[in-house]
């Protein structure tokens, strides 16, 4: 749903986002005067104008039509023949330009997910190379352990890391840092938002703006509401991502030791989500320690943070003859 930057100003850590959308609109010197007195981002073709990031997603909620997304199910989607372009451009303005020669660049990939025949492959291909055009030494790491380097130093970077996006939930089991499992499922914010949508007749975007401005899980919502529905399916969600962590612990056998719990990710935003989470985590019985569970400090930044984490930590470990030429070689970037 989004594609956001971390990168360090001294002491801070500065995010940038964007959404991962577009919107074609009809072509018109009017048109173009209007959004480019606004200050909005688009990209001009043959078939007219492409609205991208935040403002797609805008006119796609006043205009009840539907944005169209570069990535679906988590990857690069192969039925949007500008997603390719349109990402580079995205990226290009989340990150902006190296500051010195092979400045390190960590991008969170998706797991294989265990639920469908999908491979990530050829969207993590893509990703590198799209950002090594940009001239970063672009590295990846799976986003379930992103979470754990973002949340988890306080543990060793022990433990396990959820991230549960709009087109998929990753999840990593990490000890000292080096993953024990990941995977992906193929369900997150996006599979809520259109179960939802089916079962009350309204919108896709209408949900997902509701969603994230004002929604509230919780056992008093009216039975019928959009809030009810958006209470079953979160309340489904969050079981079948338990049961296939459950089931995917059978395969390994893991150190005797605890491992907590890391949250995060943009759809664990709603009231009242950590509170039905750590509910149900507590209920399960997994076959390792997972009594502290945590949630993120800043959920919807929290993937990239945790690839600046991994970015710091790999320029520490560089030979300074390496970054000679850059003034300001504490910097570190992630891209999501």
């Amino acid at each position: 749903m989004n594609i956001i930057s971390a990168d360090r100003d001294g002491d801070d850590i500065i995010f940038k986002r964007q959404r991962n959308a577009f919107m074609k609109l009809e072509s018109s010197d009017l048109t173009k005067n209007m959004l480019d007195t606004s200050k909005v981002l688009y990209i001009e073709g043959d078939d007219g104008i492409s609205l991208l990031g935040e403002d797609a997603f805008k006119f796609a909620t006043i205009f009840e039509k539907e944005a169209r997304r570069p990535m679906s199910h988590g990857i690069i989607s192969p039925e949007e023949k500008e997603a390719i372009p349109i990402m580079q451009l995205i990226i290009e303005r989340v990150l902006g330009n190296v500051k010195y020669q092979n400045e390190p660049l960590y991008i969170s990939v998706p797991a294989d997910p265990i639920d469908k025949n999908q491979n990530v492959l050829y969207h993590r291909k893509t990703m590198e190379a799209l950002t090594k055009k940009l001239k970063f030494n672009t590295h990846t790491i799976d986003e379930g352990l992103a979470v754990i380097y973002s949340e988890l130093g306080d543990y060793n970077f022990t433990g396990l890391g959820i991230s549960i996006g709009a087109g998929m939930t990753n999840v990593t089991l990490a000890y000292m840092a080096s993953p024990l499992m990941s995977f992906s499922i193929i369900r997150g914010g996006d599979w809520i938002d259109e179960q939802v949508s089916k079962s009350t007749g309204l919108p896709k975007e209408h949900v997902t703006a509701s969603k994230e401005k004002q929604s509230h899980l919780s056992n008093t919502v009216t039975v019928g509401s959009p809030d009810g529905a958006l209470n079953i399916y979160y309340d489904a969600l969050i079981s079948y991502v338990i049961e296939h962590v459950k089931k995917k612990l059978t395969s390994i056998t893991p150190p005797n030791v605890a491992f907590p719990v890391a949250i995060a990710g943009g759809s664990t935003l709603p009231e009242g989500f950590f509170e039905l989470f750590k509910k149900k985590m507590d209920a399960a019985k997994l076959g390792i320690d997972t009594s502290k569970i945590i949630r993120a400090k800043d959920p919807l930044n929290s993937v990239a943070r945790g690839c600046l984490i991994a970015a710091k930590t790999f320029e520490d470990k560089t030979p300074k003859k390496n970054v000679a030429q850059s003034q300001s070689h504490k910097n570190g970037k992630k891209s999501k």
